[in-house]
């Protein structure tokens, strides 16, 4: 493998979306990009996006419409131009964020430059709660997408030469799925960023003024799949208690939960503060004495080992990533999904054992970016080894034949 890498990354959301993936991105090209290697984003954008790529090296940007119901996706438009601007003579590997748009445009390009792919599978875009929401507003439609969610998946990943699953328990749903070639290579979390020793005392005060009340704080997307009900009813069960519930984020459903939290009179338990600028998000996990993280979505939880690398317990639904994630008694505790009296038993718990869980630190640097870099070029360097061939390549190419010949 040379010692020097040209990678292209493929994605059909970046910024201003501040999501999982955008943040993974970001994270890993630092990284790469502080070894000596060379890292392009590809996306399509809008005039907003080009004054925030404007901050960062080596941004091509496509044109490309907003998807109403999933905004921080866009539909790019005659994704070819960017070929243009893509000098892939010299490119080692072809990173596919997305299984979208970007990702098939990326897929072609790999396919045609014979330069090897890596897809990455960030986002349960296969679960029915994910498609009601956010695929149409037909229910017609959203049966196809339903039935044909996993056969694409398989599709899309097996055409791969490798492909990146951010948890255990990811890449075990991956394989029973019958998609190959999977690696587990963690999102990297920054911990030198995000560590105890950051001081929440004046965001803090801010919250919660001269209260004494413990601090509960939930940082994410407000939107269906995460579960955010689950934590409002939690915090209505705990409301003679001296607890509060500060909810960062913004999203789709914001305003549904605020009506929510308003019909349960917890307009003095809960403040929803909306989205918090990057560089003050480590105050706020400072600030709190606990995080709570009800969504059975995770693929890895960033969020959740963010706060962990600032030392605080995280109380999180027993689902997915974080029934990895969580070592009940030592980092946080894990609920019952969508249990709200579990959750607030378990909210209750971790405070009145603060001094009990002191393996936060320790289970976040097994995911510090430096870390997980080191497997991500792992993954690329026996990728490119391999090169291009992918799995069931005769097979799909056939499938895709008698597809078109319909």
């Amino acid at each position: 493998m040379k010692k020097k890498l040209r990678i292209y990354f493929y994605t059909d959301t970046f910024l201003p979306a501040v999501d999982g993936v955008v943040t993974s991105m970001l994270s890993f090209k630092r990284e790469l990009e502080r070894r000596g290697h060379e890292v392009y984003i590809v996306t399509p954008g809008s005039s907003e996006t080009k004054k925030l790529a404007a901050m960062h090296d080596h941004i091509i940007l496509v044109p490309g419409l907003k998807f109403k119901r999933y905004p921080q996706y866009r539909f790019a438009l005659l994704p070819f131009i960017a070929a243009m601007k893509n000098d892939l003579n010299n490119a080692d590997i072809i990173h596919l964020q997305t299984p979208f748009f970007m990702g098939i445009y990326g897929l072609l390009l790999s396919k045609m430059s014979r330069i090897p792919a890596v897809g990455s599978f960030h986002t349960l875009f296969t679960s029915p709660n994910v498609i009601k929401e956010y695929a149409s507003t037909s229910k017609l439609a959203n049966r196809v997408f339903m039935r044909y969610a996993w056969p694409y998946a398989r599709f899309f990943y097996n055409k791969c030469a490798s492909v990146i699953a951010p948890s255990e328990s990811v890449e075990g749903l991956l394989k029973r799925q019958q998609i190959y070639n999977v690696s587990m290579v963690p999102n990297g979390i920054d911990t030198e960023r995000f560590n105890p020793k950051v001081n929440g005392r004046s965001v803090r005060a801010r919250l919660l003024g001269k209260s004494r009340d413990k601090l509960v704080l939930y940082v994410g997307r407000l939107s269906a799949e995460k579960n955010v009900q689950t934590l409002i009813r939690a915090a209505h069960i705990l409301r003679g208690k001296p607890i509060r519930f500060v909810i960062v984020g913004s999203g789709p459903a914001m305003r549904k939960y605020m009506h929510m939290a308003a019909r349960y009179r917890l307009g003095d338990r809960i403040k929803f503060v909306g989205f918090v600028p990057d560089k003050e998000l480590p105050k706020y996990y400072a600030a709190a004495d606990l995080f709570c993280m009800p969504s059975t979505f995770e693929t890895q939880g960033i969020v959740a080992l963010e706060a962990m690398a600032c030392g605080k317990p995280v109380v999180g639904a027993d689902y997915m990533a974080l029934k990895d994630l969580i070592k009940n008694g030592r980092n946080g505790e894990k609920f019952r999904p969508r249990d709200s009296k579990d959750c607030a038993r378990k909210i209750e718990k971790v405070i009145n054992n603060m001094s009990s869980y002191k393996m936060m630190v320790s289970t976040a640097e097994q995911y510090s970016v430096k870390k997980a870099t080191d497997r991500l070029l792992d993954v690329y360097g026996k990728t490119i080894e391999k090169g291009v061939v992918s799995n069931n390549d005769s097979y799909y190419s056939g499938l895709v034949g008698r597809l078109i010949d319909r």
